[in-house]
C-alpha cells in the first residue's frame, strides 16, 4: 500500500451525525498523521459550519430528503439526487479515496453508493437502536457496519456487524475540572442538588415547557438548575422569565463547555439522540430521558428503553412531559440511592475507544481493499 491514506467521510444533518463524524477523523489522525480526510455533507445543513470548525474540508451535495406531506415537490427531491450522485462521483474521481464512511444523513447516499460503483470498500456508522433509512439501504453494499447497539440484525447482515458503540465529543473524556469548580464556573452553589437540562443543540420546546410551566416548584424547592434553552427559544422564555428572580436558575441559549456541565450536573435531562445517550454511558451520569416524538421511526425512544429496560435511565414521555418532568427530577435528585444506582447501570452500558476502534477498522478497509 502507498504511504498516503485517503479517506472520504460522509453524512450529517444533526448533532447526532457530526459528532461522531468528526470522532472518527480524528482518531484516524491520531493513529495515521498522514491520512487526508475529506467530508460530504448536504448544503445548508449544520455540517457545512461544524466540520470546517473542527479543522476539517468538506463539499456540499444539495441533496434532501422527500417531501411526504406534498409529492409534488418531489420532482425537485429527485433533481437534486441525480445531481448530487453526478457531483459525488466527481467528488470521488478527483479526491481517489482508498475507502469511504458513511454516518447516515442525506449526504451519504450517494456518496457511498458512487464509492461503491467504484470498487472502493465502505464503512457505515449506525448511531441508533433504530437504524436509519439512509444505512440500511447502503447496507448491502458495505464491507463494516460499526453499531451501538445489540441486536441489530434486524436491520443489517449479521456477518458484517461490529458492536463498537459511539464516538463521542473527545473533549468530554479528557476533563479534569472538579464538580466544585464546574457548578462555580456556572455562577452557583456546590453545596446544592445541580440538574441539567438539554433539548439537543436546538433545544426542545417540551423540556423548555416543564420548566416555565413550574417555576414556583424551582423558586421554592433547594436545587439548582442549568438550563440550555436552544438559540431559537431564548427570546421567548427571557421575556416569560421577566420579574423571575431567581438566582438558583441559571439560563443559557448554549453551552459551550459541556464537559463542565456534566461534571456539574447530579441528575440530566435530555433528549434520547444516540451520541447524548452514548455520552451519558461513558460519563456514568443518572438521567432522564424525555425521546423527542419528531424524529424518523421514533428512533429516540428505542434508544431510551435500551437504557430503561436495564435500569439504567429514568423515562418520560414527550406528551407527558409538562406535568410530570419536573416533579419527578427533584424527587430523583434528592434520592442517593437512586442516582448511585442509575450511575451504576448506565456505566455497564458503556463502549469507551469507540472511535478507536472504527478508525482502526477504516484503515484495515483501506489497506485490504487496496
Amino acid at each position: 500500500m502507498s504511504s498516503e491514506l485517503r479517506v472520504i467521510i460522509s453524512g450529517g444533518g444533526t448533532g447526532g451525525h457530526i459528532f461522531p463524524a468528526v470522532s472518527i477523523a480524528n482518531a484516524v489522525k491520531d493513529l495515521r498523521p498522514d491520512a487526508k480526510i475529506l467530508f460530504v455533507g448536504a448544503l445548508g445543513r449544520m455540517e457545512m459550519q461544524r466540520v470546517p470548525a473542527a479543522g476539517y474540508d468538506i463539499k456540499g451535495l444539495p441533496i434532501q430528503g422527500f417531501d411526504r406531506k406534498n409529492l409534488l415537490k418531489n420532482v425537485k427531491v429527485l433533481y437534486k439526487i441525480w445531481k448530487s450522485q453526478r457531483m459525488a462521483r466527481q467528488i470521488i474521481k478527483e479526491f481517489r479515496p482508498q475507502v469511504a464512511v458513511g454516518v447516515g444523513g442525506y449526504a451519504s447516499g450517494p456518496t457511498l453508493n458512487m464509492a461503491a460503483a467504484q470498487g472502493i470498500p465502505c464503512l457505515l456508522q449506525e448511531q441508533n437502536s433504530y437504524a436509519g433509512v439512509t444505512n440500511k439501504l447502503l447496507a448491502k453494499k458495505a464491507a463494516k457496519i460499526c453499531v451501538a447497539y445489540e441486536g441489530m440484525e434486524r436491520f443489517f447482515p449479521a456477518e458484517k456487524i461490529m458492536l463498537t458503540g459511539n464516538p463521542v465529543r473527545q473533549q468530554l473524556l479528557e476533563s479534569t475540572v472538579t464538580r466544585e469548580a464546574a457548578v462555580r464556573s456556572f455562577g452557583l452553589d456546590p453545596e446544592k442538588k445541580t440538574i441539567l437540562l438539554v433539548g439537543g443543540s436546538l433545544g426542545a420546546r417540551t423540556i423548555n415547557e416543564s420548566v416555565l410551566q413550574h417555576l414556583d416548584l424551582i423558586k421554592n424547592g433547594d436545587v439548582q438548575f442549568i438550563w440550555q434553552t436552544g438559540k431559537f427559544y431564548s427570546a421567548e422564555i427571557a421575556e416569560r422569565l421577566k420579574g423571575h428572580e431567581m438566582p438558583q436558575l441559571k439560563v443559557l441559549d448554549f453551552i459551550s463547555d459541556m464537559a463542565a456541565a456534566y461534571k456539574a450536573a447530579d441528575l440530566v435531562i435530555s433528549r434520547a439522540g444516540a451520541s447524548s445517550v452514548s455520552e451519558f454511558c461513558l460519563l456514568g451520569k443518572p438521567v432522564i430521558l424525555v425521546p423527542s416524538p419528531n424524529v424518523a421511526e421514533d428512533h429516540q425512544t428505542k434508544n431510551a428503553l435500551a437504557l430503561v429496560h436495564r435500569d439504567a435511565a429514568l423515562y418520560v414521555k414527550d406528551a407527558e412531559a409538562k406535568e410530570q418532568l419536573l416533579p419527578l427530577a427533584i424527587a430523583t435528585v434528592h434520592d442517593d440511592a437512586k442516582l448511585e444506582s442509575l450511575s451504576k447501570n448506565v456505566l455497564k452500558l458503556a463502549l469507551p475507544d469507540s472511535a478507536r476502534i472504527i478508525a482502526q477498522e477504516v484503515i484495515k478497509l483501506a489497506e485490504n481493499g487496496k
